[in-house]
């Protein structure tokens, strides 16, 4: 991860939501998005899209967004569909969130 600061937010819409990524001294930003889905057993969100651009690019940034939506999920007790491929690669790297998977 870089040493400058990156703040992360989160905003929710009708459907879902999304994290935005700002690194400190940057205009470009980091996105996760992610759409409700319809359940009866709980919050159940589908992580469709990460995008980090090139600009603020290796520097950690869509890991830290992956984080942010997990911490959410386990606060607010929902599951996750990880249909972006890069949601999915770090559901595989990170055995511990198995229980959040939906």
């Amino acid at each position: 991860m870089t040493d400058e600061a990156l703040t992360i937010t989160r905003h929710l819409t009708p459907n879902g939501g999304e994290y935005r990524a700002h690194l400190d001294g940057h205009e470009a930003t980091g996105l996760l998005t992610w759409q409700n889905a319809p359940s009866q057993e709980g919050p159940i969100w589908i992580a469709d899209h990460t995008l980090v651009p090139s600009a603020i690019g290796n520097r950690g940034i869509a890991a830290r967004l992956v984080e942010a939506l997990i911490a959410d999920a386990r606060d607010e007790s929902a599951r996750i569909v990880p249909a972006c491929s890069y949601v999915a690669v770090a559901f595989a790297r990170h055995p511990e969130w198995a229980d959040l998977r939906a």
